[in-house]
C-alpha cells in the first residue's frame, strides 16, 4: 500500500490550520482543478468525528464519487478520514498539525490501496501515486495561502 506524506509549514495558528483543513467549503475552494464538491452527507461547514461526506470530482476526465468518514478527531492536532465507498480499494488520510516556530507544521499522510490487484499496482507505479501526491501537495499549498491570508471563513 503506497504512503504519500507531505509536510507544509504555515504561518498561522494550529487552530486556524486545523479548521481550514476540515472545512467542507474550503475543501471545495482548494480543489477547483478537479471540480470537487460535496454532494452527500455533510455538505458545508466543519467536519466532526463520525461525519460522512460524499465528494464528486473529475479525475482522469471521469466524474467520480467518493464517500469518506471522519474516524478520529483530536482537535486541533489531528483528524483522520477513511474511504467508505469509491474508486480505491481503500484509503486512510491522516491530517496532523504541530505548533512550531510561531506557526503550524501541517502533515498529510495518505495511505491507499488501488483496486484491481496487480493491475492497480502497475497503475500506482505508472501514474496514480504521482497524481495523488500532486493532488495532496496542491491542496496543501492552497490551504497555506488561505491560512496565511486575512480571509475570514463564515458559516
Amino acid at each position: 500500500m503506497p504512503l504519500i506524506e507531505h509536510q507544509e509549514f504555515i504561518k498561522a495558528s494550529v487552530e486556524r490550520c486545523f479548521d481550514l483543513a476540515r472545512d467542507v467549503d474550503i475543501h471545495t475552494q482548494t480543489t477547483k482543478g478537479t471540480k470537487e464538491k460535496a454532494v452527500g452527507g455533510v455538505t458545508t461547514g466543519l467536519l466532526l468525528a463520525g461525519d460522512v461526506v460524499t465528494w464528486e470530482a473529475v479525475h482522469f476526465g471521469i466524474r467520480q464519487r467518493l464517500t469518506a468518514k471522519v474516524t478520529i478527531m483530536n482537535e486541533p492536532y489531528l483528524f483522520e478520514d477513511i474511504m467508505v465507498k469509491g474508486a480505491f480499494h481503500s484509503f486512510t488520510h491522516v491530517h496532523e498539525f504541530i505548533e512550531k516556530d510561531n506557526g503550524t507544521l501541517m502533515i498529510d499522510r495518505f495511505r491507499y490501496k488501488s483496486p484491481f490487484g496487480p493491475i492497480g499496482v502497475i497503475a500506482d507505479k505508472l501514474f496514480l501515486q504521482s497524481y495523488m501526491k500532486n493532488f495532496i501537495v496542491s491542496r496543501a499549498k492552497a490551504l497555506k495561502q488561505i491560512a496565511e491570508s486575512e480571509q475570514q471563513v463564515v458559516h
